[in-house]
């Protein structure tokens, strides 16, 4: 039986991750660069969540119900470790730049109804990987994406759309569904926060490698900035990623996941309400098209019921978009 609190703190995850292209926009007004902004993003979310793991002992425990089932090859657990920070320093970072450079040139409200086509791509990344089959639900949600996603393209006004910015934006989407598979052989092995700690750590290093080859970040911003940079390190990462676990464990991956879709309407609502940003009726359409197709695509058949409670696979474990 799920209780309020595991769906309230699904919700909660999700209005935090939504809210974080809003706070990009301001400290892109700040003066922020997206380089500077990702290296002190993942910089101070990394520290806290490693003081967070020396203070709380038992989030390093491994939970029984995230090992890796038996039909998987055994791994070492310094393997397990190269591989999280691998997929933060080659995978997160580059997903998260891509992001937040198409944040520079489209509406954080389309950008996050784009981003959202990744649990479609998963699904058929699982199916062209032989992971996963095609079945009538997943069939219909894959058209129903499809089509949503011609409408937010097609809806988009003059003034809202950039081909450069929703490129960018796709490209986002395609390597956070290859983020995700990659990430399937090893999201079982390690606790939760322990994993999140490690890819943080991975995108923080590979983004400073970045930065170093290419002359260093620029600090020459708004001090109002730091305050737009700390609420996206610690409200949209942080926090969002420990109260999504929390939720997690309470609901599910299935109903989890779908709670998430609550994310892109929390960054519609407040770019409406801060910065003046309206989606048109064809992106709306468009939108809900989407984000029914993620609904769609986490039901589960009746039957399912009478089996054990699913283990949090990749899709959900990792579900922490841009």
């Amino acid at each position: 039986m799920i209780d309020g609190v595991g769906p309230a703190m699904c919700l909660l995850s999700a209005a935090f991750f939504g809210a974080m292209p809003i706070f990009g926009k301001f400290a892109y007004e700040a003066g922020v660069t997206p380089g500077t902004l990702l290296l002190v993003r993942f910089s101070l979310a990394a520290t806290v969540l490693a003081v967070l793991l020396l203070l709380r002992p038992s989030l390093r425990r491994t939970d029984p119900t995230h090992l890796a089932p038996p039909d998987r090859p055994a791994m070492s657990r310094a393997r397990v470790v190269v591989i999280a920070i691998g997929l933060g320093c080659l995978g997160y970072a580059t997903q998260s730049r891509l992001y937040f450079s198409a944040l520079q040139h489209i509406d954080a409200s389309l950008l996050a109804l784009i981003l959202y086509t990744y649990p479609v791509l998963v699904t058929a990344g699982s199916v062209l990987l032989g992971r996963d089959r095609v079945t009538p639900a997943r069939a219909v949600a894959l058209v129903t994406a499809s089509g949503g996603t011609v409408l937010l393209l097609v809806g988009a006004g003059a003034g809202s759309f950039h081909p450069l910015g929703a490129g960018l934006a796709f490209g986002a989407a395609i390597v956070y569904t290859t983020y995700i598979l990659v990430s399937d052989t090893v999201v079982r092995r390690l606790p939760p926060v322990v994993l999140s700690t490690l890819v943080m750590t991975g995108a923080a290093a590979g983004l400073g490698a970045q930065s170093a080859l290419t002359g260093g970040v620029s600090l020459e911003f708004a001090p109002s900035a730091w305050f737009w940079l700390v609420c996206i390190a610690l409200v949209s990462t942080v926090m969002a990623v420990l109260a999504f676990f929390a939720g997690l464990r309470r609901t599910g991956p299935s109903t989890a996941a779908i709670l998430s879709t609550f994310e892109p309407v929390v960054t519609a609502t407040l770019a409406s309400l801060t910065l003046g940003e309206f989606l048109t009726g064809l992106q709306l359409v468009g939108g809900v098209l989407v984000l029914a197709s993620v609904v769609v695509l986490q039901l589960r058949p009746a039957r399912a019921t009478d089996q054990p409670a699913a283990k949090p696979d990749a899709r959900a474990v990792l579900d922490t978009t841009s």
